[in-house]
């Protein structure tokens, strides 16, 4: 099926209307704009109770088998959902590290026991996930990760320290990187993957204050902690790959996800309406031929990124680098929005320095959040330093030297 057959067309104004509907109001207290913001109780309850709204509606996880809790359909039907969702700017699918990391994983490698215990809870909300893989002092180097899981019995027991942990504070699971042969001749084949739980002894999440005030991270702490030995996925010493395969859909390049709507799309059209609103010189800034040459210049590339989404899933315009497309998006992607968004903040001169909550911020401080909040996008699932790597590496054949 194609966008274009009369049953997605009915769909997609199904979808329209019942978005329409349900959009809740303002709550009344600041939504995030990204799954990364989620730092209070009061918004974590209100993203839960949304979700499952959408759950009930049959519009998450459209894709995934009926008997995990999802409607079998073709992934069209889901992407319509999004983009819906979309356009309707209706709240976050804010439980990102199960709908588009976990959730695609066990279905694509774990076993049938794990995708009924855990699937289905992914969808409604019930079970949060959160990832256990950067460490305070080995960064990007996640092949080097030092959490330790000792074998002790029908156990395992768990030390050492993650960082940047999303929803650390309030997660059921998480995806867990850790090494458990130390002596392993290369440093990868010592690691192994665990769906571990976070409600046991010893495991600790401390919120970190982010640049924008919230508390969106952990930094997660294993004192001996004690997991059941059946959370270990694949088999000891296989964690290196099935981490590396969480990483491709982390980065979109491969897909699977049960929605993609994690974060409020900022996008052209809203610097566009931003440049028509404020003044200089008694004129809207959209009529200074510099602004309108810059512009247009972040318009194009934009487009250019839409395309490319496009053309990756035909073969034949790839044929030259047939990775380069999948592994260069999240690098093009979360540079081109961190420096719009610096943009954006720029053209609103001295008043660029204000933020949310004073009084004279331009839109209230959207901008100055929305540009705060892209470092994230340039760091997590691999930093842009890190993505340059991988396409020199791994599409133009460079050495790693």
């Amino acid at each position: 099926m194609t966008d274009s057959t009369k049953e997605l067309q009915e769909f997609r104004a199904e979808v329209s209307a019942w978005m329409k509907e349900n959009k809740p109001a303002d709550p009344g207290f600041l939504l995030p704009q990204t799954f990364m913001e989620v730092g209070s109780e009061e918004q974590l309850d209100f993203l839960l109770k949304w979700q499952r709204k959408v759950y009930d509606a049959g519009y998450l996880g459209m894709s995934w088998p009926v008997k995990y809790g999802g409607r079998e359909m073709p992934v069209a039907y889901q992407r319509i959902a999004d983009k819906e969702m979309l356009v309707h700017r209706v709240p976050i699918m804010f439980n990102v590290i199960g709908l588009g990391w976990a959730g695609p994983l066990i279905l694509k490698m774990g076993s049938d026991e794990e995708k009924h215990r855990y699937l289905k809870g992914i969808l409604t909300g019930e079970d949060i996930w959160c990832q256990g893989f950067s460490e305070p002092d080995h960064g990007s180097d996640l092949g080097n990760s030092q959490t330790t899981a000792v074998r002790d019995g029908d156990e395992y027991i768990i030390n050492g320290t993650k960082i940047w942990t999303t929803f650390g504070n309030y997660a059921k699971y998480m995806i867990l990187l850790a090494r458990t042969n130390p002596d392993a001749e290369r440093k990868y084949a010592g690691l192994s993957y665990f769906l571990s739980p976070m409600e046991v002894p010893g495991v600790k999440a401390v919120p970190i204050q982010k640049i924008t005030g919230e508390y969106g991270f952990t930094e997660t702490f294993f004192d001996n902690a004690r997991i059941p030995a059946d959370c270990l996925m694949g088999e000891e010493g296989q964690g290196w790959g099935i981490a590396m395969q969480t990483l491709q859909f982390e980065r979109s390049a491969e897909g699977g996800q049960a929605s993609e709507y994690f974060a409020e799309r900022v996008t052209m059209d809203d610097l566009m309406k931003s440049a028509k609103t404020i003044m200089r010189d008694g004129e809207p800034l959209l009529n200074d031929p510099v602004v309108r040459d810059n512009l247009v210049t972040f318009m194009m590339e934009e487009k250019a990124l839409k395309l490319s989404t496009v053309r990756a899933g035909i073969p034949a315009l790839c044929s030259d680098y047939p990775l380069s497309l999948a592994l260069s998006g999240k690098l093009r992607a979360s540079e081109l929005f961190r420096r719009m968004r610096q943009y954006a903040v720029a053209i609103q001169g001295a008043k660029g320095g204000l933020y949310v909550g004073d009084a004279d911020a331009v839109e209230g401080g959207f901008w100055q959040r929305a540009y705060f909040n892209s470092f994230s996008a340039t760091i997590g699932g691999g930093t842009s330093q890190i993505q340059a790597n991988i396409i020199g590496e791994h599409v133009l054949g460079l050495p790693k030297s």
